[in-house]
């Protein structure tokens, strides 16, 4: 596959995952400057979520890129969906247990 094709794939997905980690962090803004901000555990299960966008990014790039063009788009949107997953997630723990997050 030409390296053209790579970094189309590449890039388009990688705005998507760029876009979880911007909400990510913008949940993380809002939280921490809450009234109480957050306590220690708050910041861990919120930072995960601005990590994790990075590293599943990171590890479909590697499994895929040396695979035909539908394979990486492939594995690189299964890692968008593990992504999506998380984000739902952490979003549903916070909205149900939203006060063991705050200091």
């Amino acid at each position: 596959m030409p390296t053209w094709v790579v970094v189309a794939i590449a890039a388009l997905f990688g705005l998507f995952y760029a876009y979880a980690v911007w909400n990510a962090v913008a949940f993380l803004v809002t939280q921490a400057g809450g009234p109480l901000g957050l306590n220690g555990y708050g910041w861990f299960v919120l930072i995960l979520p601005v990590l994790f966008p990075l590293v599943a990014f990171a590890v479909a790039f590697r499994l895929g890129w040396r695979r035909r063009a539908w394979e990486f788009a492939l594995v690189m949107l299964a890692g968008l969906g593990l992504v999506a997953v998380f984000w739902l997630d952490v979003v549903a723990y916070a909205a149900a247990y939203g006060a063991s997050l705050l200091g």
